[in-house]
């Protein structure tokens, strides 16, 4: 990791954190500072990294969130009972260009996931996610890629990369890594007709802001098998922010949101985290303080059943409809279900993954008397391309 990219936290929240009590998250986890340095990310499991870049935002606001009253915010909550060690590596600056912040945030996320560290990325506009994505070029896997978001940000074809346009860039730009898109809290209204075909043309997953209002735990196998997580908090409320500009009236309120960041965080096989679009509010920078602490809370009760590390901790459940029989895997740990996606046996086909699918009781259940899961479905798709 090249150091030269992060500056320390700034001094103003250091002397702010001198007033805290000795249990507040800032006393409790090593901090970047130009008296110290660098924090040594021995036994490092979570380092928080901030990046004021918002020059590709499509929106360009007068003020957006300074990653200071972030952080003002979060050093002040008190720490969970967490095991995990926790740092803050300070704050990645804009470079002379676009591609070079890209460039300096995809190197630090690399060297981190390497070492076995999730990055928590606060930024910034949203087409840092696609820094993020470019990070696991070197990881040799494909990758599934959560948004929480109220549109798909495809963007135009002829648009260069903004915060509403960079996962046409992970589309289409080599190397092609994506697995799997998923999203979380669209609006309709918010999105052409031709972009809501397109993602089920890909195959990829979609939940409307009311499917998941009514119940957001059926969001929580989509981060079970999510290694990078993007969330947009304009997907939340402006009631919830502070009523800002350029906020939308409808989307999460504030628990709604903290509860996705944790299933985001419970998720054993997510390596990496983006929260972006912070509004510039007090109260948007308590959210996002709260929203990571709940993530961070997450990562903490993690239970580590994910169906490869020992099969043998799974009962095996077998559902016959029609011609064929469909798998289902139950943990024995935490419950959590897991549905068997047939392996495709052609040799030209380049998809090496997983055939154990997150999936939810209800689903088994309704298998049960004959409805096939539409998440089986896409994915036996998806294996045939």
């Amino acid at each position: 990791m090249n150091t030269d990219f992060l500056s320390p936290v700034e001094s103003v929240v250091l002397a702010h954190n001198e007033l805290l009590p000795s249990q507040a998250i800032g006393n409790s986890i090593e901090i970047h500072s130009e008296k110290d340095g660098l924090p040594d990310l021995e036994g490092v499991k979570m380092a928080i990294i901030g990046v004021n870049e918002f020059r590709n935002a499509k929106v360009q606001k007068h003020d957006h969130l300074k990653i200071k009253e972030f952080r003002k915010q979060f050093y002040q909550l008190f720490m969970g009972n967490w095991a995990h060690k926790v740092v803050d590596l300070g704050d990645i600056h804009p470079g002379e260009t676009v591609e070079d912040t890209y460039f300096a945030l995809s190197n630090i996320v690399s060297t981190l996931l390497k070492q076995h560290i999730l990055p928590v990325v606060i930024g910034g506009s949203q087409d840092l996610t696609y820094a993020m994505y470019r990070a696991y070029d070197d990881m040799e896997q494909m990758v599934n890629l959560v948004s929480v978001d109220s549109k798909f940000d495809f963007g135009e074809a002829e648009d260069l990369i903004s915060s509403e346009s960079y996962l046409s860039k992970i589309i289409v730009n080599p190397p092609n890594n994506l697995f799997n898109f998923s999203n979380i809290g669209f609006q309709t209204y918010c999105n052409a007709q031709e972009e809501i075909d397109l993602m089920d043309r890909l195959f990829f997953d979609a939940y409307r802001l009311g499917e998941v209002i009514a119940d957001v735990t059926v969001v929580e196998p989509v981060f079970r098998d999510a290694d990078l997580v993007s969330v947009d908090l304009t997907a939340v409320r402006a009631a919830d922010l502070g009523s800002l500009p350029h906020c939308n009236p409808n989307g999460f309120d504030g628990r709604e949101i903290c509860a996705i960041a944790r299933y985001a965080g419970i998720s054993d096989k997510l390596s990496a985290f983006g929260l972006f679009e912070c509004e510039a509010s007090p109260q948007g920078a308590q959210l996002a303080a709260q929203l990571i602490w709940y993530f961070i809370e997450g990562v903490n009760i993690r239970k580590n059943d994910y169906p490869f590390a020992s099969i043998e901790n799974f009962t095996k459940y077998i559902v016959p409809i029609d011609d064929f029989d469909i798998h289902f895997f139950k943990s024995n740990i935490s419950g959590r279900w897991w549905i068997e996606v047939p392996k495709n046996d052609d040799p030209y086909n380049n998809v090496e993954r997983q055939t154990l699918l997150p999936c939810t009781q209800e689903e088994y259940l309704r298998a049960s008397e004959g409805v096939v899961p539409e998440r089986w479905w896409k994915a036996c798709k998806k294996m045939l391309v």
